[in-house]
């Protein structure tokens, strides 16, 4: 009887701390969802009554603030004066707009260093029908008490979000030393938050706000720091989150579609299709005397012999995923998704902000139909991660230095690995970020910088001439981490590899004249720019 008695205590054991365990819960959707560590517990509609602290989420609300008035407001330096530091950056150290989000910099949002008003910032949350606590600017500290109905409300309609959703990426890269996004993907982008425990002040609560990656609020809290709680219910949180498509970025990756099967007709039915958009299913016979069945919802053009894709990038990288491999097993999709994305970053070209590449074997073959709801799934799940470190390529079968092998993949997540695994074993140098990571940073090239300035000197007769010219007074040369040069109009930076080779010079003058025609047209005309950089060099 005894040993029954200890045997039916120990089957017991585990449910009674699983019981004693705080649960995280969760805002979302209407509903108030309770998670331990592995999976949901409850579901019950949230109550309007239901309070959190607003901890470290009142920087969101400044930061939002800022971006949407088009503040200037200069970085914050680190000179010692202050513990808080820690948060910011190093002592003779700045921190920018973006970071100190992220970092959870509270002296950089400090209203009294920006100059922001109390009569300024109220009237413009009442326009947005803000609660009482975010109208009154000095009600923003860390202790002040808010309801969570109306949190989640203001996150629905705070301005600015978009930007604030790309930048939040980087804190769930960051979480649990990278742990948290291979658990998550790309789905989550929230500010997280920490305070002193409701009962024991002693004791910290914390969690997080934001959205998820199609704009739908979210707020979370739970015992223990925000950190803690991502590190550990980041199981439950993975399978309770949807996998939904992010929104709409634009048709922003124009796709050459058989880039090296000239066209030769398409049809409707037996119709021969005149230049324009497509709508429906076709044939397209080419040249060489193939034939193809494709579908499309708009996105498709025909011109004159050529058939182009205008996609959002998601879609792109469905597209691609579904044409290259297959969206099972699901983690081997999952990097290879990471990897199609890092490659389009790495080799498209760029126009403005949109990209520009050929659907070929010699780039990456992109399905002339809509994406499946599988292919779908692993491109929103994935949703603006990439690689950083390292030039990647991909491969069918065959595994090289900086190269995945989609079969070998698929061996690696049918033996258990998670897809941030497999990159690693693929990638070894690089790591994980967001897309527009690499433009956020500058490592810059003096000796290129003091070599453009010197030419540009003796250049100015010639450009002086030249219709829509305006000499820059102040510009940066970056170092190109990995891609093609390009130009960031709006930081007024070059990023190039350097100077030492005719070609980087060339490179180098090219993206200098597109910031300086920036508003003429011909800044936009390649074959102007790159022939007046040829004839400045060459000639």
């Amino acid at each position: 009887m005894t040993r029954r008695l200890v045997w039916l205590l120990l089957c017991l054991l585990p449910a009674l701390a699983t019981a004693q365990d705080d649960p995280l819960r969760l805002g979302f959707k209407g509903e108030l969802l309770s998670l331990n560590r592995t999976q949901l517990i409850s579901r019950e509609s949230l109550p309007s009554d239901l309070q959190t602290p607003l901890g470290s989420m009142w920087k969101l609300f400044v930061y939002a603030w800022l971006v949407d008035t088009g503040a200037h407001e200069p970085p914050y330096e680190c000179r010692g004066q202050s513990k808080e530091e820690v948060y910011c950056c190093t002592t003779g150290g700045k921190i920018g707009r973006d970071q100190a989000l992220v970092n959870s910099c509270g002296l950089y949002f400090e209203p009294a260093r920006l100059g922001i008003a109390g009569a300024q910032w109220r009237t413009y949350w009442q326009a947005r029908q803000a609660p009482q606590w975010l109208l009154n600017l000095p009600s923003l500290q860390p202790s002040t008490r808010v309801q969570v109905v109306d949190l989640l409300r203001m996150l629905a309609v705070m301005p600015a979000q978009d930007q604030a959703r790309r930048v939040l990426l980087d804190v769930v890269l960051n979480a649990a030393d990278g742990n948290v996004v291979g658990e998550l993907g790309g789905r989550l982008r929230v500010k997280t938050w920490s305070w002193l425990g409701d009962q024991d002040p002693a004791s910290r609560q914390g969690g997080f706000a934001g959205w998820t990656v199609d704009g739908t609020p979210i707020w979370a809290g739970g015992r223990g720091t925000s950190q803690m709680v991502l590190r550990k219910h980041g199981q439950a949180l993975a399978a309770v989150l949807p996998v939904d498509w992010p929104l709409d970025a634009g048709r922003c990756v124009e796709v050459g579609l058989f880039s090296r099967y000239p066209v030769g007709r398409v049809l409707a039915g037996d119709r021969v299709v005149a230049d324009g958009p497509l709508q429906g299913d076709y044939r397209v016979e080419f040249a060489n005397g193939n034939q193809l069945a494709i579908h499309s919802d708009g996105e498709l053009f025909l011109l004159k012999d050529k058939l182009v894709a205008r996609l959002d990038r998601e879609e792109y990288v469905a597209r691609v995923l579904q044409r290259e491999a297959k969206s099972e097993p699901v983690e081997a999709a999952k990097a290879l998704a990471i990897a199609i994305r890092t490659y389009l970053l790495q080799n498209a070209t760029r126009s403005g902000d949109c990209l520009s590449i050929d659907d070929s074997s010699t780039r990456q073959r992109v399905a002339p139909r809509p994406a499946i709801a599988q292919s779908r799934n692993i491109a929103a799940w994935t949703s603006d991660l990439v690689l950083a470190g390292s030039t990647v390529t991909y491969h069918s079968d065959q595994p090289g230095p900086d190269k995945l092998s989609w079969q070998q993949a698929v061996e690696q997540a049918n033996a258990g690995q998670r897809y941030d695994a497999i990159l690693l074993h693929a990638y070894p140098r690089a790591s994980l970020s967001r897309w527009d990571n690499p433009v956020a940073s500058c490592e810059a090239l003096p000796a290129a910088q003091d070599w453009l300035q010197k030419q540009r000197r003796s250049w100015r007769g010639r450009l002086d001439s030249e219709v829509g010219y305006n000499e820059i007074s102040t510009f940066a040369v970056c170092r190109l981490a990995f891609g093609r040069p390009y130009v960031d109009r709006e930081r007024q930076r070059l990023y190039v590899r350097g100077v030492l080779s005719l070609q980087d010079r060339l490179d180098l003058t090219h993206e200098y004249l597109h910031l300086a025609f920036e508003a003429h047209p011909n800044g936009q005309d390649e074959t102007y720019i790159e022939g007046l950089a040829r004839h400045l060099l060459l000639e």
